[in-house]
């Protein structure tokens, strides 16, 4: 999730946890602290714009590294603050705002390795957009609530806040099954498995969602707004790249890209140099993860960092289609 979802979830985990026993703007900065530490990671340039992408949300997002990370970070809270009685206290509330941070992000689809060292399968539920106001704006008032206010009171804010966003994030669930449902029925081939449609949420919302079908050679991409009623899906269909990816299977990058993708990805040319997109975020043609590799020759060589091409949408056709199709509206962008 975004920046300002993370920190006001990890003010409002804090608050909630340490209720009266500090002061609220202790529980917040701490607690914003704790949510923000995890993404630092996003600092650090691995020299490859698709190893920045695949080891974002890797370590640093590991549910046992961020357990024992939790220890050390209590004990200089409670020295600091001079409540060594609240060591113990401390130590919950921030283990819970660091561990809440990676199982947030993954409800999105990006793709978290909750799991390291054991495992660095990326973990993606996708019934989450990347930024949600919906989500965000009950927490965001509840930390200014209970900075604001008098403490039992503020606590109250807050406290509602943590509940009004889980439970949106459980209905983001509900809702992202009911979407699959429809895909699912209007499925653009038969006999599609599980594996091969991805189904998340467009920008900003859980009422319109969209779908991505792959197959060895095509991928298609569809639309359906919860308030459609029983209109079909309207499919658009385009070309993998297959014959691309059968020459550069086995390189490192490519092979990256496939894995963590859940093998939702494409590849294309243009100008001799050769592209890989990952399809699950963005939109036909914006991808918000496209990448150059280079010549067929300098990825042979293997001296040639991929470098990230970004995509952008035009949002000033994009933002009034997202806006009358979330509601059910039959519009083409």
């Amino acid at each position: 999730m975004d920046s300002v979802s993370q920190l006001v979830l990890g003010a409002s985990v804090v608050v909630a946890t340490m209720g009266r026993r500090t002061a609220a703007w202790k529980a917040v900065l701490w607690g914003g602290v704790a949510g923000t530490l995890p993404d630092l990671d996003a600092l650090y340039d691995h020299g490859d714009a698709i190893l920045n992408m695949v080891l974002h949300r890797a370590a640093s997002h590991s549910l046992l590294y961020l357990t024992l990370l939790s220890l050390p970070l209590a004990w200089l809270v409670a020295r600091i603050h001079g409540e060594p009685d609240l060591r113990a206290r401390w130590w919950l509330a921030l283990w819970l705002a660091l561990v809440t941070h990676p199982l947030l992000d993954w409800m999105t689809v990006y793709g978290t390795q909750l799991l390291i060292p054991f495992t660095a399968f990326p973990y993606g539920v996708g019934s989450m957009f990347i930024i949600d106001p919906l989500y965000t704006l009950p927490l965001l008032v509840g930390v200014v609530a209970a900075l604001c206010l008098r403490h039992h009171r503020g606590l109250g804010w807050a406290r509602w806040g943590l509940v009004l966003s889980t439970v949106y994030l459980g209905w983001s669930v509900v809702a992202q099954q009911q979407a699959t449902g429809k895909f699912m029925a209007s499925a653009p081939e038969p006999g599609l498995a599980s594996a091969q449609v991805l189904v998340t949420p467009a920008p900003f919302n859980t009422l319109l969602w969209r779908a991505v079908v792959v197959t060895p050679t095509h991928y298609y991409e569809g639309y359906a707004s919860l308030l459609d009623g029983t209109r079909p899906v309207r499919w658009t269909r385009h070309v993998r790249g297959a014959d691309l990816y059968a020459q550069h299977r086995g390189y490192p990058l490519v092979d990256r890209i496939a894995r963590f993708s859940h093998g939702f990805f494409k590849m294309s040319e243009a100008d001799g140099q050769v592209f890989i997109t990952d399809l699950r975020m963005g939109s036909e043609p914006a991808y918000s993860f496209h990448f150059n590799l280079g010549t067929p020759a300098q990825m042979a060589a293997g001296n040639q960092p991929a470098t990230q091409q970004w995509q952008r949408p035009d949002l000033a056709k994009a933002l009034p289609w997202l806006w009358k199709r979330m509601w059910g509206n039959d519009v083409v962008l």
